[in-house]
């Protein structure tokens, strides 16, 4: 055994190989079957309601350029050019950042292509939406570009769920929240149906709630309470409509709750507490499910208890190092 001992390295190697029997070597994953559609088959006779699409799309003064079947989920799809005057951005999504449509205009500009379609969907009235391609569409216009490469998808509806998809420039939370809260009320005009239905477009629950916060205030800092509302925040199963009315009155209670957090930091201010961690800091201490891993509530209780606990927040027992304790977690960008 003590020879054994010493030569370590390829000896020990070695046994532990020997000690793997047939038995107990680990099973080779199986390979995924091929999904979706062979080259050849993305290519065949289009349904007549897709030459309907194409006709249409001929009479807004576009030019369908092909049709046919997107290789992975087998759906049909028009790669058209369309007059840039009737292509906009769906009302609901995030606002356009200068920066980025900067940034785009003078690579395009650059290079002397356009070569990344935005994706579109046709509406009655012969006008088309982007849900994902805004910051190129503006570039183009600051180019004074006359027409517009695009996917147009047959399927209208699909202009609420490609913002899943939304890759072109990262969201914040602010960003995703307003474009959420701006889907879900263009759904309730439409009379859609329930808010647990469209869970896919909208994402998260607590998106709807901080979006309603972010409305009517612009600095809100959602990223402080927006881990607390995603353990309590869930998909309501009434009428988009109605939801939106509960959400109105849980948004009232949040802002109401971060009046109070405010005040409790200018408190600390006053004592000479200085961070960028104040506000994570007294929500943190406030937040009644923040020891208990797994737990779940309800979230017009966890406000009210929240704001309860703000109310009573005794900055006087604050110490200098319960701060650093804390971690200073990053802060979450607004």
């Amino acid at each position: 055994m003590a020879a054994m001992g010493w030569r370590t390295g390829r000896r020990v190697r070695y046994t532990a190989a020997m000690a793997t029997t047939k038995g107990s070597r680990r099973k080779k994953k199986e390979a995924p079957a091929p999904a979706g559609l062979l080259p050849a088959e993305t290519r065949a006779a289009p349904p007549a309601p897709l030459l309907d699409l194409a006709a249409r799309v001929e009479a807004d003064g576009g030019q369908v350029l092909a049709t046919y079947r997107e290789p992975f989920g087998g759906r049909w799809l028009l790669l058209a050019v369309l007059p840039i005057e009737r292509v906009a951005p769906s009302p609901f999504q995030r606002d356009v950042s200068a920066t980025h449509v900067g940034r785009l205009t003078e690579v395009i500009a650059r290079i002397g292509r356009f070569l990344d379609p935005i994706i579109v969907v046709r509406n009655d009235d012969g006008t088309y939406w982007t849900p994902n391609g805004n910051h190129r569409l503006q570039a183009l216009r600051a180019l004074s570009a006359r027409a517009v490469t695009a996917l147009l998808l047959p399927e209208r509806e699909m202009v609420y769920t490609i913002l899943a998809l939304n890759t072109e420039k990262a969201h914040n939370l602010r960003e995703k929240a307003l474009e959420v809260i701006r889907m879900a009320r263009d759904l309730a005009g439409l009379g859609a149906g329930t808010e647990a239905q469209y869970a896919f477009a909208f994402e998260e629950p607590a998106f709807l709630t901080l979006g309603l916060c972010y409305e009517k205030r612009p600095r809100f800092a959602g990223g402080a309470y927006h881990p607390v509302l995603r353990r309590v925040d869930e998909f309501l199963g009434d009428q988009i409509a109605a939801a939106l009315e509960r959400r109105e009155a849980w948004a009232d209670k949040l802002l109401a709750l971060d009046d109070r957090v405010n005040d409790v930091i200018a408190e600390l201010k006053a004592r000479g507490f200085v961070s960028p961690y104040l506000k994570a800091f007294v929500v943190a201490r406030i937040n009644p499910l923040r020891f208990q891993r797994g737990a779940t509530a309800e979230l017009e209780a966890t406000l009210e208890n929240m704001l309860a606990a703000a109310r009573r927040f005794d900055t006087g027992k604050v110490k200098e190092g319960d701060l650093a304790a804390q971690g200073g977690a990053t802060a979450a960008e607004e």
